[in-house]
């Protein structure tokens, strides 16, 4: 029999996904160019040419089979092994291998990591606004997903509303700093905050409480900005990377788990991570993708480009009266529409070829998102189409 939780889901398809399906077929009226698409996070900028020259030389240069065979169940030992070391420096925690279990991005690290720590049941917690796909991330490993409401003054986290939904039930909480879809960056101050309340509470609670990271816009972050490393501050800290943003390779499918060396059950996490992949089928990403990543593990992209992007849009957007928080980091922004039905604005917008995404699937009716990851020059054209909008609502 087809389950009827699957065909459920066909009625509730992910409104960025529809949004940018749109917006590919607008462009074959229009002209790509003409099609400001601000609906879907694809990196925008090349990938590192040493990536490139690596994944050239593996596929030229190396035994065929090595290359492209299997990789060990957590992961190529040697990747790892560089990972952790990358870690290590970079954030002064001792990882090591043992602490490293590879995974086809960090769609794959989280599935893993509540798989890991949770059992049917059991709460999970998460912050508005929150990428959408947490929903089934969660739900369907037979944990419960609640949803804090949203602090909106600074999109930070609301610690009156958390303190009342973290009960007994809670045994994980997953955070995303950088934030998708605000591009707020979590403080040093929150971070700590956050690590003091779950410490007390699993006293209180008797149990473990995880915190899930997932931090694929780590790399993201705007001059001047305290972005703090989450695991530095919290010993139960399953830390969920991608690769995808950093070096721009979303459709290589790349990331991991690193689990806090400080958590006792660190080494324990990652063999169980092995063993969840049997039943989920989300195993040994490919081996020549964790080689070639290996030898740049320190590179990114030249990210610089959504910094000057975000300014663009954040002066722009403000002096036209937009309310919005200014992002710290990541290539999206979090404006309040210019009337509280955020989808019947995003439909308005439509009319000027402004592809922008509501936020009532993200736990924040009444704003909308923007993925600035689009040419410069694109942006800069934009403006003309929000002067237009905005001059509707005065």
């Amino acid at each position: 029999m087809i389950p009827e939780e699957y065909k459920k889901m066909l009625g509730h398809k992910s409104v960025i996904r529809e949004i940018a399906e749109f917006g590919s077929e607008r462009a074959k009226e229009i002209g790509y160019g003409n099609v400001f698409d601000y609906s879907i996070g694809n990196p925008s900028v090349p990938v590192p040419q040493a990536f490139t020259d690596k994944l050239v030389e593996l596929a030229t240069s190396n035994n065929p089979v090595a290359v492209h065979g299997y990789s060990p169940s957590l992961g190529i030992e040697s990747v790892r092994e560089k990972v952790a070391q990358s870690l290590k420096r970079r954030f002064g925690l001792n990882y090591k291998k043992e602490h490293i279990f590879m995974t086809s991005g960090a769609a794959g690290a989280i599935a893993h990591a509540l798989r890991a720590v949770t059992t049917q049941g059991d709460e999970v917690l998460t912050f508005a606004p929150y990428f959408p796909e947490y929903i089934p991330y969660v739900n369907q490993t037979g944990a419960v997903l609640k949803v804090v409401p949203a602090n909106t003054a600074d999109f930070q986290i609301n610690f009156n509303e958390f303190e009342k939904m973290l009960t007994p039930e809670v045994t994980a909480v997953l955070i995303n700093t950088p934030n998708n879809p605000s591009g707020i960056v979590y403080s040093t101050e929150t971070v700590k905050k956050l690590a003091g309340i779950l410490q007390t509470k699993e006293k209180e609670f008797g149990h473990d409480i995880f915190l899930i990271s997932d931090e694929p816009y780590r790399e993201i972050v705007f001059e001047g900005v305290d972005a703090p490393y989450i695991a530095k501050f919290y010993p139960r800290t399953i830390t969920c990377y991608s690769f995808s943003k950093s070096l721009s390779l979303p459709g290589e499918r790349i990331g991991y788990v690193a689990v806090n060396p400080e958590c006792k059950d660190a080494e324990l996490i990652i063999k169980m991570c092995g063993q969840i992949s049997r039943g989920i089928g989300h195993n040994c990403p490919p081996s020549i993708i964790q080689l070639a990543v290996a030898e740049v593990i320190d590179m990114t992209a030249d990210l610089s480009v959504y910094e000057t992007n975000m300014n663009i849009l954040y002066e722009e957007l403000t002096r036209l009266g937009f309310s919005c928080v200014k992002p710290g980091g990541t290539f999206y922004m979090f404006p309040k529409a210019l009337e509280d039905d955020a989808v019947a604005f995003c439909n308005r917008a439509m009319n000027y070829d402004l592809l922008l995404v509501p936020a009532d699937s993200f736990g924040c009716p009444g704003y909308f998102r923007m993925a600035y990851c689009i040419p410069t020059e694109k942006v800069r054209r934009s403006l003309e189409a929000f002067r237009k909008l905005a001059e509707e609502y005065k």
